[in-house]
């Protein structure tokens, strides 16, 4: 059943003229007597009796009027649910990211983003394993570490470059790392997923075997070791920001070696008809993470 033809019926219904229904909905009369003719072929019963003076419905146009309006009343509700005003979002926005990410960036500027869009919801999966967003139904997933070949859509959000850092009680009992070789010489906490380090050494991209006492499955683990004094650490900027800058880490820069220059990323399942709720939450996310970076005296 064509829902145009729905609402043309409703229409007519209402005004009980095809010219009259045909000037209400902007359409030609013989459009407006087309589609009345194509729902009663569908439904197989006569909706009106038309006369050359009159025009009324039928027992079954009476009958068939509540389940019209039903319909209508339905699709508007569909279309309001699924197509909000620009600007605004509703609904639920399923989404991961990665747990310190998560806390450290979204958690922050969720209560704005609900105050502006109180008609959205969050269902968010806080997680360092790589989830089926397809599989489990999600809008969203934002994923902070190198991108895997995938038929999935990813969008840049903003940078995220890989750093060393240290404690500064650490620093303090062992000499402050100055070049790649240097690190032989050092304790380092390592990531189960990142035992060799990524470091760009003229130009290219090697991975530097390193040891120490630590390695964890978690960045909010090897973080804590390193806030610590338990060694070095890789990790990501969006994972150590705050301890930069309140002092509890510090960043050691190499001269003969750069470190990998990642992104945060929006991963989603495609490209066409993503929902407004996904469009505005993003939008919010680049606003902090600007914010977050011109606040950063690092």
């Amino acid at each position: 059943m064509f829902l145009p033809d729905v609402r043309t019926f409703l229409a007519v219904a209402s005004v009980g003229s095809l010219s009259a229904a045909a000037r209400q909905l902007d359409v030609a009369p013989m459009q407006v007597s087309r589609r009345i003719a194509a729902l009663e072929e569908d439904l197989g019963v006569r909706l009106f009796h038309r006369t050359t003076r009159s025009l009324t419905l039928t027992a079954e146009g009476e009958a068939f009027v509540p389940f019209a309006t039903a319909m209508a009343d339905a699709e508007s509700g569909a279309r309001a649910e699924l197509s909000p005003l620009p600007g605004k979002a509703s609904g639920v926005l399923r989404m991961t990211a990665p747990s310190g990410f998560g806390q450290s960036v979204v958690l922050p500027m969720l209560p704005a983003l609900l105050e502006a869009n109180p008609e959205l919801r969050i269902d968010l999966d806080l997680s360092d394993r790589q989830v089926d967003i397809v599989g489990q139904g999600l809008d969203l997933a934002l994923r902070i570490a190198p991108l895997e070949d995938s038929e999935l859509v990813a969008k840049k959000i903003g940078p995220n470059p890989r750093l060393i850092c240290a404690a500064p009680v650490y620093l303090e009992k062992h000499e402050r790392p100055s070049t790649v070789a240097d690190l032989d010489n050092h304790v380092c906490i390592r990531l189960s997923a990142v035992r060799r380090w990524p470091l760009v050494v003229d130009g290219t991209l090697i991975r530097k075997r390193v040891d120490g006492y630590v390695t964890t499955t978690s960045v909010e683990a090897a973080r804590t070791a390193a806030v610590q004094g338990l060694g070095l650490a890789q990790l990501t900027y969006w994972d150590v920001f705050r301890h930069l800058a309140d002092g509890s880490l510090v960043q050691i820069h190499l001269q003969d070696a750069a470190m990998e220059d990642l992104s945060v990323s929006a991963v989603m399942p495609s490209r066409r008809y993503v929902p407004n709720r996904v469009n505005v939450f993003l939008d919010g996310l680049r606003k902090q993470i600007v914010e977050l970076r011109e606040g950063d005296r690092y």
